[in-house]
């Protein structure tokens, strides 16, 4: 799911109601989006689907990921802040320039 995407969904994993980050993620991306996650506080729930890939929730059924990574609100393990590039692992450098849609 994209974060230009925007949707608010809710879905039960594992018997709890959860906010789903993200859906039809690959192991890899699962990985990685637990361990931000737990890392920031959230207790994460995943579900694997007959395809072989991952639903991610959290049981904070208030959270969205758009909301929370445009106002900067998740922290990477080294304290730094998650950029919208960090989210979708597409530059994985936590030092990266933070760089505002507002100033472009």
């Amino acid at each position: 799911m994209p974060l230009n995407n925007g949707k608010h969904i809710i879905a039960v994993i594992e018997g709890k109601r959860c906010s789903v980050v993200e859906d039809n993620v690959t192991e890899e991306r699962k990985n990685f989006l637990v361990s931000l996650l737990n890392f920031n506080g959230y207790e994460v729930k995943v579900e694997k689907n007959k395809e072989g890939l991952y639903l991610v929730g959290v049981t904070d059924v208030t959270f969205n990921p758009v909301i929370e990574v445009y106002k900067r609100r998740l922290k990477t393990p080294s304290g730094h802040k998650v950029t919208p590039a960090y989210w979708l692992q597409r530059s994985m450098a936590e030092t990266e320039k933070e760089v505002n849609y507002w100033l472009k």
